[in-house]
Order: structure tokens, then sequence, then C-alpha cells
């Protein structure tokens, strides 16, 4: 899309960045939008390059299939019976990012890897299944409400990742780590005392946490294209992650408030 600089609001510049003229130059060039409030107290500036661009595209696609896959592994669990989500699908999905992660990402081993992503999501869905089970026995509907819950935040969260400054969210890398630190530190101590409250309280800071995940991990593989990492796959894995981890989290305090408000009915 191209506008000529009349047709632009005073408040909003387009940019060219012009660059040498070398072959890395002509196969990309980068698009650097702008636009101020007249206040001056909002502004968002938008830089990517086409090949980032196309990376994004593969790693959301990829991701989409992935919750596909997820999907039909969930079905097989809960209606089928063919697989059990436990211990053997965690250890399965396991060794899928492993192999993934020993194989080389390049054109000769793209069909493999993507293979290998299917499986890794496919044991994923199996592993959500005791989950479901617990949740469908409480209020089936709240799977939906859940998985519709989880879209609306990733996609908000995502477009705030991309629309924001570039490296804006970056910093948070620390503070999420460390977050991750003190859930870890609060499920083994709630091993001893098995607190209802101090669970609720860890879930609710888990899905703040992932949530946080979701703008860092999005701002990263940007910065990761724009450096020459354009292995997709690995990165669809991160945002397949973020999601599955804010599902499963939702739907588990949904199904656990829902059960309360039962009980207090009763």
């Amino acid at each position: 899309m191209r506008k000529s600089a009349e047709c632009l609001p005073s408040s909003i510049s387009l940019h060219t960045l012009k660059l040498p003229d070398t072959d890395w130059a002509s196969s990309s060039h980068h698009i650097w939008w702008e636009m101020e409030i007249p206040t001056g107290c909002f502004r968002i500036i938008y830089i990517r390059s086409q090949s980032t661009q196309l990376h994004l595209k593969n790693v959301y696609s990829s991701l989409a299939v992935c919750m596909f896959v997820a999907a039909a592994g969930s079905y097989v669990h809960v209606v089928t019976r063919i697989f059990q989500g436990g211990l053997l699908t965690l250890l399965g999905s396991l060794g899928m990012v492993v192999w993934l992660s020993m194989t080389p990402h390049n054109p000769e081993t793209e069909k493999k890897r993507l293979a290998i992503l299917a499986g890794f999501a496919f044991f994923t869905g199996v592993g959500l299944g005791p989950a479901m089970d617990f949740v469908i026995i409480i209020n089936p509907s709240i799977i939906v409400t859940a998985f519709l819950g989880t879209s609306i935040i990733f996609v908000c969260f995502t477009l705030s990742a991309l629309y924001a400054k570039r490296r804006s969210f970056l910093f948070l890398g620390g503070i999420l780590m460390s977050g991750l630190s003190v859930l870890f530190l609060v499920s083994v101590v709630n091993m001893f005392f098995g607190s209802a409250i101090l669970f609720k309280a860890h879930m609710y800071l888990g899905l703040v946490i992932m949530c946080g995940f979701v703008l860092f991990d999005t701002q990263l593989i940007i910065e990761k294209a724009e450096n020459g990492d354009k292995d997709y796959i690995w990165h669809c894995v991160d945002l397949f992650l973020d999601f599955v981890t804010i599902f499963r989290k939702l739907m588990i305090l949904l199904a656990m408030n829902e059960k309360d408000k039962k009980k207090e009915k009763k």
C-alpha cells in the first residue's frame, strides 16, 4: 500500500529508509510508520522488513496448524480414549522438542521439522486431556469459554507487541524469568500445605506472567528475524507454549470458580 504525502494527515508521516545499492538492500527494505497524537502523549513506531513480515506469516500459519493438531490430540483423549494424557505423553512432548532442537533448520529438513512440530502439538493436546476431564465434570462449556478467552488475550497482547515501539518489551525477560522462579517456589511450598488459596494465587500469577511472555516472545521473534534467524518452526514453539499455558490456567481457574459457585448455592 502506497500513499502520497498529501493523502496523510499532518499527525502521520510515512518514511522509507533508503539503503545502499547492495544485494541485501535490494531484497529487503524497511518501512517506518510513525503516528503522533497532537498532544504528543501517544506514539507508535512500526518497523518491519519484508522478510520479517514473511517470517511472521510462517510463524502464525504454523501456530494455527499446531492449534488444530493439539485440538485433535485433546479429542483423542476425551472422546476416543485411544491415547491417555499422562507421563508418557509428557515424555513424548519432551522427546519431540529435543528432536526438533537437534534437527538443523534448512530447506532439506523443513518438512521433517514440520512433522516433528505436529507430533509435539499432538502430544501436548493429549496432555491437556486430564485437565479437560476435570473441567467437563463441572461444566463442559468452560472449555469453549477458556479457548475463546485465551484467543482474545493472545491476539490483544500479540497486537500490542507488534505495534509497540521496537524492543520496548524485551526488558520484561528478566522480570518474567524471576516470576517463573517465584511460581516454582510457591508450587513447592504448596506441596506441603495444600492450600487452595495459594494454588489459586499461583494460577492467577502464572496467567499474568504468561501474558507477559506473549509480549516478550513476540518482540524477541521479530528481533531474531531482523538479525537473520528465520527458524519459524522453532519460533512457533515459543508462541504455542504461551497459548497452551494460558489456556490451561484460564480453564482451570474458570472451573474452580464455577465449582465454588455451585458450593455456595448448596
